[in-house]
């Protein structure tokens, strides 16, 4: 029987993609999502699932729940015996975490709370947690390895992630059967290969390859590049782009990792390149073949000028790599078959 991983937030961008990789490797995914930042498709299933049945020819059990329902979430745990959890669900906006951090305290770490309570009553000890390059703040050095200091975050949102961290880490302390790897993103970028699935933010999109792909659609006027002042080859900001399928893939291999009874681990995703905001929208136009108008605006606050991974330890302990340059996107793919995202036309 293919082992059965629990995927919080598996109808979002990066979960719908990592569901697709679990599939493929052998497992057996059992989603939830609560439709914050996913997509209602037909049969009240999230659209990314509902696509990826299709081009993967697959059935995937699907639950609408909020990890704030803590009945509801026991309920799916008595259900199935889970080997592992994959955690993804949670509020994810920069900016918006700034104007609402209590909103963002209660949904991301109750939710965690959560979980983890359940997960310790159903004897379920094997965890994947989506965190971020956020935890590092203002780096200190460049590249940003495992080692670098946390917690001198510039905002709740990677607070958040912070502290769900270290109640992850001493939770393996204190049970020593638990096995967490905590996964630290560094700027997910692109689509999957067959154009069906990718980035469909709702509301004006937060990061930069989802704006400049709307610009280039026709969608949006032009792109704002907050500040191009700083001290990069540019003067625009510089960030480790990790293509959304090596992402997927570093979830697979966390999830191999746990086998090992490896106790709480960290693990960068991210290329080792840091690329500035003007190159990302040259290599847009090169795969669009359309010229994308940009401004320059204020800087934002909370944004750092230069941030990049080091990846090796992902790469010695994990056998992962990121392998997707920026010539492989297929970001212009999944636009442009889907102007309008998964709601095809039904939204302005």
């Amino acid at each position: 029987m293919p082992q059965k991983i629990l995927v919080t937030g598996g109808g979002g961008y990066i979960g719908s993609h990592c569901v697709v990789e679990l599939i493929e490797a052998g497992y057996h995914p059992v989603v939830i999502d609560n439709f914050s930042n996913a997509v209602r498709g037909e049969g009240d299933v999230p659209e990314s699932l509902r696509r990826i049945e299709k081009f993967l020819n697959t059935q995937i059990e699907f639950h609408e729940l909020d990890l704030l329902d803590k009945p509801g979430l026991e309920k799916i745990f008595k259900k199935h015996s889970f080997y592992a959890v994959m955690h993804f669900a949670g509020l994810k906006a920069v900016g918006e975490s700034v104007e609402q951090p209590l909103r963002y305290y209660r949904v991301n770490l109750t939710g965690t709370i959560n979980l983890l309570e359940v997960m310790q009553s159903h004897g379920v000890r094997n965890l994947v947690f989506s965190s971020s390059a956020t935890v590092y703040g203002d780096p200190q050095k460049l590249p940003i390895d495992e080692q670098h200091p946390v917690g001198g975050c510039t905002n709740p949102y990677g607070k958040t992630k912070y502290f769900i961290e270290e109640m992850i880490r001493d939770q393996c302390t204190a049970e020593k059967d638990w096995n967490a790897v905590l996964l630290r993103y560094f700027n997910p970028i692109g689509a999957h290969i067959s154009g069906q699935i990718g980035e469909d933010p709702q509301g004006i999109p937060n990061n930069l390859l989802p704006y400049v792909a709307q610009v280039a659609i026709g969608r949006r006027k032009h792109l704002n590049v907050f500040g191009n002042d700083y001290s990069t080859p540019d003067g625009t900001g510089v960030r480790d782009y990790i293509h959304v399928v090596d992402l997927a893939k570093g979830h697979i291999a966390a999830v191999r990792k746990l086998k090992d009874n490896c106790g709480c681990k960290v693990y960068n995703l991210g290329t080792g390149t840091g690329y500035s905001v003007l190159q990302m929208v040259n290599a847009m136009e090169k795969a669009s073949g359309q010229k994308i108008a940009y401004q320059i605006a204020p800087r934002r606050s909370g944004d750092v000028a230069s941030c990049y991974a080091d990846p090796t330890l992902a790469e010695k302990e994990l056998a992962w790599k990121a392998e997707y340059g920026l010539e492989r996107m297929y970001l212009w793919r999944w636009q442009s078959q889907n102007p309008t995202g998964f709601s095809n036309g039904t939204q302005p």
